[in-house]
């Protein structure tokens, strides 16, 4: 069966042959996996693309210990990494300080941050792992800085709303994540990237007579599916806000667990994604329930208190659980 390759899988092949880093190489393998039609007749060759990218996958973590620190690469912690993406001075440093009370480089020159920096914001129980990092602009991204968007569980585009170029900042950053395929409407496995409803945007420095202003043109020009918070890193305005966006945007649930006849620990929920069922906390906790798991009871998203569920009941946030074994 003809394979019948598009135009866009032939100009991904062609950025895989001018690549000249594992990262770059990285990216045009997946543009490729992800523009190859899916049919019988590319099995075979959908299979050596995955297979390309779990050796270059592979050796990039080599290289990385090998080098004993890759500045770009970011252990995920907590209940999700949020990475901060935005121009020089739009205010992503003061942000992630505002938001996770961590030391973070604040000055008013471009160009502070020069690696990423990350801390953790508190959110109720839980802690998410914010990533400051350097700057993009208008001839693109720093390199390394594509594949840690990529990675990301989600984005915070950050615009300053003081500035005169604050319309350019909006359109270009946008332009950038989608040229780049960093969001990407559908996500084929395989690949890395962000779906656009886990894209928050933000205006900082809107407690300013200037920020105010702009504010009204930069919600014109917005996408209809998307909005922009109007934010403040120094006044605090709108920062709970924030969280409670960013949270969502992961799309993950808490999940409290309790032993027989005990109280549950309500400090130190289990993180899971939204659509998680019993069978799959049993597992987060301990491959060995899910031989002898039989079922569970259930205080929260359940009909009443204690009401026993099977194995593939789907679980809500904040739900408490007993697992039955």
């Amino acid at each position: 069966m003809p394979a019948n390759l598009t135009p866009q899988y032939h100009a991904a092949e062609e950025a895989f042959r001018n690549a000249t880093t594992v990262e770059e190489k990285i990216a045009a393998l997946e543009e490729m996996l992800a523009v190859i039609p899916k049919h019988k007749g590319t099995e075979k060759l959908q299979a050596d693309i995955k297979r390309r990218l779990a050796r270059l996958r592979e050796e990039g973590q080599k290289k990385a210990t090998l080098s004993r620190h890759d500045p770009f690469h970011i252990e995920k912690q907590g209940a999700g990494q949020v990475a901060l993406v935005g121009y020089p001075n739009s205010g992503k440093s003061a942000l992630v300080g505002a938001l996770t009370r961590a030391r973070v480089k604040v000055a008013d020159y471009p160009f502070t941050t020069t690696i990423p920096f990350s801390g953790m914001m508190p959110y109720e129980e839980v802690y998410v792992q914010m990533v400051d990092t350097p700057p993009l602009t208008a001839e693109g991204f720093p390199p390394g800085l594509a594949g840690l968007l990529r990675n990301a569980d989600a984005l915070l585009l950050v615009i300053d709303s003081c500035a005169g170029d604050c319309i350019d900042q909006l359109e270009n950053s946008l332009l950038l994540l989608n040229e780049r395929k960093i969001i990407r409407s559908e996500i084929p496995p395989g690949v890395r990237a962000v779906p656009p409803h886990r894209l928050i945007i933000v205006a900082n420095k809107a407690e300013q007579p200037e920020g105010r202003e702009n504010l009204s043109l930069l919600q014109e020009l917005l996408p209809p599916h998307l909005e922009i918070l109007p934010v403040s890193a120094a006044t605090g305005l709108n920062l709970e806000q924030l969280k409670t966006r960013l949270f969502s945007a992961l799309e993950v649930i808490r999940v409290f667990t309790r032993s027989p006849g005990k109280e549950p620990d309500l400090t130190r929920p289990f993180i899971l994604p939204r659509g998680s069922n019993i069978l799959d906390l049993a597992g987060n906790i301990h491959k060995d329930f899910l031989k002898t798991l039989r079922g569970a009871r259930i205080w929260g998203s359940a009909r009443f208190p204690g009401q026993s569920v099977p194995k593939e009941y789907v679980l809500q946030d904040r739900d408490i659980v007993e697992l039955l074994v």
